[in-house]
């Protein structure tokens, strides 16, 4: 966000609307009326259905939220695992219905605590898990087959799963009961994010290993969350994010039946995770495309016969880019406008972001208040009680068709870097469009062209480039969360403390035993929960694997 103008005095005064046509973010042209002539050839049974059925376009489920409200799904997790895991605690006893873990970018990464890459980044943006014992640690008193969660991690995936798995069985849960969600996304972190390790074709190998270990060991297991999040964050539109997360879904998809897979085996376990912004038409609009577009995609182009390989379930997220360090109040009502296009989009589950967090980490304050939104909307607002209430709307319907076709624009356009390919036809467009810079190019050109319209008053962000305050003095004081200095050191002691007791000979033959399956076509999975219930730390896993496979290298020309 562009910096708080310095005025003299506070400015109060609204300001004239623009008289040209305005457009949604995605640049989409606003008309001034809509009506019957706006859906001219407009097929109801076609393009809606009925919810529950064939293309989704009004929800995956029948009666939706009468059936059951979406899950409260608060994103937490800092310093080390007792910090989080009393965090975790909290949050479940004001109401949470299920966990979502964020990792330090040590973990992301495949670093230990004690690493000279780790320095200075232990526990900053989530927590610092290196072995079992910290993941024990991270759930102590709190049962994992009686909850849900999900974790944010990508690149080291494998090992963070293996960990959940390896403490569920050494508490006694039945594994086989587990529910919850593994990121691993890992093309959006080429994309968007940054946190990989492997070159591209190594990485989806892990990403299909879990899809088929997890169906048999772990089959209530979302085996990925294909996130348009992260696109969306780095300042992608709206038909970018439906773009872009369905190719990257296609691709995967792709990849798994390559690896032989059936796609009815492995397909209903997907799931997605999109980002909400503040236009809010635009974001329902956006959602209703999205799942209309999957349907078809998993029916006509891969042939799934069940129909929960057809739906698109995905978790939202609040747009964290949208937070404003200047009156961070004023994020509240951002937060409840863009959950509330989640709800009226028909997510299954939900994060609202703490209104402090373009300052700090939430505080306990702040996150109440952010699931206490989520509450007051599904329990006071009357929005759920009926399924997918803004149908028919002759906007609505106009704004999601438009979504689709834009979109499909974009996915013919990334067919096409893989159609030149030898029996290619497009389906590893998406690697091609990620290696050769085009998608990264798109969303940079987009989120260029919004920071203009910010600085050029364009757009307005309320209490940055109008309504700012007068002085810094009428600015409030937001109390932060800060995390303790001293955490670094004391998780570095305790993963050289494990080094030093664990047994020796069966640690190295775990590590060896990851090293051949990498170096084999044998799936890593079980290779790599031996290695964590040997004591083997996500570091040295991950090393592992980078002897194997080496490590990426971006080389996008821009």
């Amino acid at each position: 966000m562009s910096e708080t103008p310095k005025t003299g005095s506070s400015n109060t005064e609204s300001p004239k609307a623009d008289p040209a046509s305005p457009t949604t973010s995605s640049g989409i042209p606003v008309e001034l009326v809509y009506d019957a002539k706006s859906l001219a050839g407009f097929d109801a049974a076609r393009e809606l259905g009925a919810p529950g059925e064939f293309p989704f376009t009004r929800g995956i489920q029948p009666t939706m939220y009468r059936g059951r409200l979406w899950t409260m799904r608060q994103y937490a997790g800092m310093g080390d695992a007792e910090e989080s895991n009393k965090r975790y605690k909290f949050l479940l006893a004001h109401g949470t219905k299920g966990l979502s873990v964020a990792f330090d970018l040590p973990t992301q990464i495949g670093y230990d605590s004690d690493d000279p890459m780790a320095m200075g980044e232990v526990g900053k943006v989530g927590v610092a898990i290196d072995s079992i014992e910290d993941m024990e640690r991270l759930f102590e008193g709190i049962r994992l087959d009686a909850i849900s969660t999900s974790m944010t991690i990508n690149a080291t995936a494998s090992i963070l799963l293996a960990l959940y798995v390896a403490v569920a069985r050494r508490a006694g849960a039945e594994v086989r009961r587990l529910s919850g969600t593994v990121q691993n996304d890992i093309l959006k972190e080429y994309i968007a994010r940054g946190t990989y390790i492997y070159p591209v074709r190594h990485a989806m190998r892990l990403v299909t290993d879990i899809f088929a270990w997890a169906a048999e060991e772990v089959p209530e297991w979302n085996t990925i969350s294909i996130s348009g999040y992260h696109m969306r964050e780095a300042g992608c539109t709206a038909v970018q994010e439906v773009a872009f997360t369905l190719a990257n879904g296609m691709t995967y998809v792709q990849a798994a039946l390559d690896a032989g897979l059936d796609v009815d085996a492995f397909a209903p376990r997907l799931s997605f995770f999109f980002n909400a912004h503040n236009n809010l038409l635009e974001e329902v609009a956006k959602f209703r495309a999205a799942r209309r577009m999957w349907a078809r995609v998993m029916r006509e182009r891969f042939g799934a016969k069940n129909p929960r390989s057809w739906m698109l379930r995905f978790h939202t997220q609040t747009a964290g880019s949208t937070l404003t360090a200047q009156q961070p109040e004023n994020n509240i009502v951002r937060t409840t406008l863009q959950a509330l296009a989640a709800v009226l989009g028909g997510t299954q589950s939900l994060h609202t972001n703490g209104f402090d967090e373009a300052l700090a980490l939430p505080t306990e304050n702040a996150a109440r208040i952010a699931l206490r939104t989520q509450q007051i909307l599904a329990h006071e607002s009357g929005v759920a009680q009926t399924v997918d209430p803004l149908a028919g709307s002759y906007y609505v319907e106009s704004l999601t068709d438009e979504i689709e076709r834009r979109a499909e624009e974009y996915l013919a356009a990334i067919a096409r870097f893989d159609a030149s390919s030898k029996g290619g036809g497009g389906k590893y467009g998406m690697l091609r469009a990620i290696e050769q810079g085009y998608v990264q190019r798109e969303i940079q050109n987009a989120a260029y062209a919004y920071q203009r319209d910010v600085d050029e008053k364009r757009a307005v962000v309320v209490g940055v480039n109008e309504f700012a305050s007068g002085s810094d003095a009428e600015e409030a004081v937001v109390p932060l969360q800060r995390i303790d200095a001293a955490l670094e050191q004391r998780q570095v002691e305790r993963v050289r403390a494990l080094r030093a007791r664990r047994d020796a000979g069966v640690h190295a033959a775990a590590l060896r035993g990851v090293e051949d399956a990498a170096r084999g076509g044998e799936n890593l999975m079980p290779r790599i929960l031996r290695a964590v219930e040997s004591y083997a730390t996500v570091g040295e896993i991950a090393n592992v694997l980078r002897g194997v496979f080496g490590e990426y290298r971006e080389s996008v020309t821009v």
